[in-house]
């Protein structure tokens, strides 16, 4: 089991790899997949993501099949739904960093900031217009709704930012989807 620390430092490796990398690191190998079906899997990382298509997290940070338990949805918003996936991985398989991980150029991001949005959609976009504001610089705003989503999980599951009796850790993130850096904020 890697401290919040260890699997941050991780994840860093793993981005500069991918961002080095011409094909998709990572053994996502049929030996791996036998052997977590028979001991399980151990995820290091909690990733909180968007569901956009071109975010994948275990590619964006070189890793292997089992290595992150991968939440996405539309504009990183949460809901009991998340925070109990979130509560699952953290309590049940014992892992200690949880990321939420947005990225730039951002569509949920970006009709709350033109104020689009009907239907199921809307409820999306009123969370996010709660975390930005009136922001309309389209990075900023991603890194408000970020920031909103790191302070909603502190806040619900007590975790104090600096150090937690449990060893639990919660960050921000950027994803670049240009150039695959990430950026923690």
């Amino acid at each position: 089991m890697l401290s919040a620390q260890e699997a941050k430092t991780r994840l860093i490796e793993g981005n500069q790899l991918y961002i080095k990398s011409k094909t998709a690191q990572g053994d996502m190998s049929s030996l791996l997949r036998k052997k977590t079906a028979v001991e399980g899997q151990t995820p290091y990382a909690i990733i909180i993501t968007c569901s956009d298509s071109r975010v994948i997290p275990e590619s964006i940070f070189s890793a292997d099949l089992g290595d992150l338990f991968v939440i996405r949805i539309a504009g990183n918003v949460l809901d009991d739904h998340q925070l109990g996936s979130i509560e699952y991985a953290a309590e049940h398989l014992g892992t200690r960093l949880i990321v939420m991980l947005g990225h730039t150029k951002c569509g949920a991001v970006d009709a709350a900031i033109k104020r689009h949005g009907g239907g199921f959609i809307g409820y999306v976009i009123d969370d996010i217009i709660h975390a930005i504001g009136d922001e309309t610089d389209d990075y900023k705003a991603s890194c408000m709704n970020i920031k909103h989503g790191v302070e909603t999980i502190r806040r619900e599951f007590q975790i104090h930012p600096i150090e937690d009796e449990r060893g639990l850790e919660v960050i921000g993130a950027i994803y670049d989807i240009e150039d695959g850096h990430v950026d923690f904020l």
